[in-house]
């Protein structure tokens, strides 16, 4: 069995935090039921390119093991559905902006009356409360009003946003923790919770170090590129070959080994190198030292070197090494898995490995209202109630 079998989550979530705080849930076991707008979906299921076939790559990535029910909640028997589905559901999340779910007549308190065990996780930009609560909120924005921007990008050069949607992804594991361990607390004490989960509060609680500079400081920490703010060297550095190379030195046992995998003595017989409170001291001429020494051999080469003395170090892969990389592929997180129209699709692999209770790649992410049909007779909807449900539009 899968650790989650058993569990059911109504997933009321678009775009990217909500759906993957259910992608979480769905690749462990639980029944994740993606509640859609009928005709348009998830917005995520056009944005694009690329697009693979004609689903949207960016929906493809974050949508497997889910059922995908289209409910038209302007009519009342679609809230009729959805309430007749939480009745005996476990987990409701949400990530539309505050009092939306209100208007619809499907907020916490009035599910929690047709089910007082229900789990219930409103995911938004500022939260239910607060000046800031109706704001509209995107992963752009929020990396920019929580600090992370402030601190990411070259010390001379603009605020940089990270890669990837760090504040929607990051908000979307918090709440498939809160998830559990409102489920726990269940198990324990027999009553169900509301969730508030803030974009903003989630990111913010990952500052963490940087934050405690500045509790320390009473200064805003400056953006440092690829370096570390406090470890000297923990940073990247280009090599001959124009590729790059990442090390860190996170003690004085690891300095010992670096200086011996660059062959160069004289670095730990620096006095003005001995601790790393002295290369913090003088960042500005080792790093510029070091740079001119690495620029001398390609990336490969100062890999090996520097691992046969157990140095930690490794290339900056782009996303074509990534895929290609043995001990990422002997860990299988790049898979594929059958898709209905597109044959296959590649996907991520499973990051968290149990002993008993693995996960898996079971459903593919769903067609818009895929599940209609199926998951309606399981409520006891006949085919001609089905049918009459599609022409009214409720469906």
């Amino acid at each position: 069995m899968k650790p989650l079998e058993g569990i059911r989550v109504l997933d009321l979530t678009r775009a990217l935090a909500g759906p993957f705080c259910t992608l979480m849930l769905g690749d462990y076991g639980a029944d994740v039921i993606k509640i859609e707008i009928p005709g348009a979906g998830d917005d995520t299921r056009h944005w694009g390119p690329p697009f693979v076939g004609e689903e949207s790559a960016y929906f493809l990535s974050i949508n497997r093991n889910k059922r995908s029910l289209t409910l038209n909640f302007k009519d009342p028997e679609a809230i009729k559905i959805f309430l007749q589905l939480a009745k005996d559901a476990d987990v409701i999340v949400e990530n539309f902006t505050p009092g939306v779910m209100a208007r619809f007549g499907l907020d916490y308190e009035t599910v929690k009356g047709v089910n007082p065990k229900i789990v219930y996780c409103s995911i938004s930009g500022f939260g239910q409360t607060g000046p800031y609560q109706s704001r509209p909120a995107y992963d752009q924005i929020m990396q920019g009003i929580s600090g992370i921007m402030s601190i990411t990008g070259e010390p001379d050069g603009e605020p940089q946003k990270v890669g990837i949607a760090v504040t929607d992804i990051g908000a979307g594991m918090w709440s498939a923790f809160a998830v559990m361990t409102a489920i726990f607390h269940r198990e324990q004490k027999g009553e169900g919770q509301y969730i508030d989960i803030s974009m903003m509060d989630a990111q913010v609680a990952w500052l963490t170090y940087q934050a405690a500079t500045y509790f320390a400081n009473d200064e805003p920490p400056k953006r440092l590129g690829a370096a570390h703010p406090t470890l000297v060297p923990y940073q990247a550095f280009m090599c001959e070959d124009g590729k790059y190379i990442n090390v860190a030195v996170g003690s004085e046992r690891i300095w010992d080994r670096f200086c011996q995998g660059m062959k160069m003595p004289e670095m730990k017989e620096n006095p003005e190198y001995a601790t790393n409170g002295d290369r913090v001291r003088n960042r500005d001429e080792i790093v510029p030292n070091l740079q001119k020494i690495f620029l001398t051999r390609p990336v490969n080469d100062w890999v090996q070197d520097l691992q046969e003395f157990n140095v930690p170090c490794g290339p900056i892969n782009d996303l074509a090494d990534v895929f290609s990389d043995p001990q990422l592929l002997h860990r299988k997180m790049f898979v594929e898995m059958p898709h209905p129209t597109l044959g296959s699709i590649k996907q991520t692999g499973l990051p968290i490995k149990f002993s008993l209770t693995p996960g898996a790649l079971d459903r593919h992410p769903p067609l818009l209202g895929e599940h209609n049909g199926e998951l309606l007779k399981e409520l006891g909807y006949s085919e001609a109630d089905i049918q009459r449900l599609t022409e009214q539009e409720v469906i």
